[in-house]
This record gives C-alpha cells, sequence and structure tokens, in this order.
C-alpha cells in the first residue's frame, strides 16, 4: 500500500455518479511506481442526509462541493487496512466525522487514523455495515436497501476490471483484479482470505437476496448484469 497522505492530496479522479437511489461513487486512479492502479469511493445518503463515506479519496473542490449538496459526511468506512490512503486527511477536513474499521483491520487501520468504531449505528434501517465472513474480519461491506432493490458495497475480495493489453495488463491480472469476469483476486486470497468456505458462504448468502440489483466493487466496474449469478459462481470456485 502507498503510503497514506498526512494532508487533502487530490489525485486523478472522475466525477460524482449517482448509481442508486441513495448512492453516488466517484472513479479515481493512485500513481504507483509501474502503473496508474483505478479505485471506487461509494457514497451512500442517509435518511436524513447524513453521508456515509466508504473507501474515501480525496476530491478537487468541484466534486466536494457536489458531495457537500448531498448531505454532511458523518462516517467514514476504512473497508480494510489498505483502504486508507485518505483518511487521516478526511478526518482532519471532517473532525467529527465517525471512523468505522473492521476489528480485524482496525490495528493496522489506527496506525493512520483513530478508529471510533467497528459497528457503527447510522440509525437508518436501509442501511448496515457487515464484516464480510471469512476474511478474518478484515473487510467491511455496505448492504443498502432502496426502492428499486438493494446494493452490495465491498472493496477488495472481488476485482471486475476489464481485461488489457500491455504491461499494465499483465500486471492486474497478475493481482487478479482484471479479466474477461469478475473474480476473486489473487492479493485478496492471500492477504486477506482466512477461511474459504466461510467465504464461500458467506457469498450464496448473498447470492439469495432476491432484490439484488448491483454489487459495488472498489476496483472495477458495479456489477449490475446478473449479479446473483456471478456471486454463485464466485462462491462455487471456493468450493
Amino acid at each position: 500500500m502507498s503510503k497514506p497522505f498526512d494532508e487533502w492530496t487530490v489525485q486523478p479522479h472522475g466525477k460524482l455518479t449517482q448509481v442508486a437511489d441513495t448512492i453516488w461513487t466517484v472513479v479515481g486512479a493512485i500513481r504507483m511506481p509501474l502503473l496508474s492502479f483505478p479505485r471506487r469511493m461509494t457514497v451512500v445518503q442517509l435518511r436524513d442526509r447524513r453521508l456515509v463515506i466508504y473507501s474515501a479519496i480525496a476530491l478537487d473542490d468541484e466534486q466536494m462541493s457536489v458531495l457537500r449538496a448531498l448531505g454532511d459526511p458523518t462516517y467514514l468506512v476504512v473497508p480494510n487496512d489498505h483502504h486508507r490512503l485518505d483518511a487521516w486527511a478526511w478526518k482532519q477536513r471532517f473532525p467529527s466525522i465517525v471512523v468505522a474499521a473492521p476489528a480485524g483491520a482496525r490495528e493496522k487501520v489506527e496506525d493512520t487514523v483513530h478508529v471510533d468504531t467497528v459497528a457503527p449505528d447510522f440509525a437508518d434501517p436501509n442501511v448496515q455495515l457487515a464484516t464480510v465472513l471469512g476474511t478474518g474480519d478484515k473487510e467491511a461491506a455496505l448492504i443498502v436497501h432502496g426502492n428499486a432493490g438493494t446494493t452490495l458495497v465491498l472493496s477488495d475480495v472481488i476485482g471486475n476490471m476489464p481485461d488489457e493489453p500491455g504491461f499494465r495488463g499483465w500486471m492486474l491480472r497478475t493481482a487478479g483484479f482484471a479479466g474477461e469476469v469478475a473474480r476473486i483476486p489473487t492479493v485478496a486470497k492471500l492477504s486477506m482470505i482466512r477461511d474459504k468456505e466461510a467465504l464461500r458462504a458467506q457469498l450464496e448468502t448473498w447470492s439469495e437476496m432476491s432484490d439484488l440489483t448491483s454489487v459495488i466493487v472498489s476496483h472495477g466496474n458495479p456489477i449490475d448484469q446478473h449479479p446473483r449469478q456471478t456471486l454463485r459462481r464466485l462462491a462455487v470456485s471456493l468450493a
């Protein structure tokens, strides 16, 4: 992981885009020595216009104005200890923001920013934080219910980046984030997944949500075509 920023550092990113009733995302990039690695921040608007920021990215002034028009950043979810690059800067900009992280990642996240809770109460029955089973409590997911269905927000346990030629494509395929279909990245299997059977059961449970319309991942495109079937296929791959 790149060294966390100690001030608001804007790296390349796009525009906040609404993807569901109460969900917006923005795609950015992390500059690394050998390649630029894509990443996604997800913003969930609670029923009283408080905001949950999942996997924070420092935005430019224009997009921060768009975000502030949506509501008040109240919760900052650091979904695992690899996604703390901008966490300290967000806490400095919004001192009252409640920082949440999964219990298994808390110690490493606190090398960067104090974690207020591993079980935040969003006071909104439509939004829940869940620890992803099988990850040793190292990854947190959001489950968001809306008028059009349910959205699952994940970080690193699933990658869905399109394949591409050249060295960059080879690197992303090797790490397991890119390919023809969504996959469980190799780096996640090595660094995070502790119990494949538990993760398989978790994916199967989520695949049974009859109104699941989309799975948003931090690295790659949202899975909005046959998300339940995709989760089942990934569960089978762990059997």
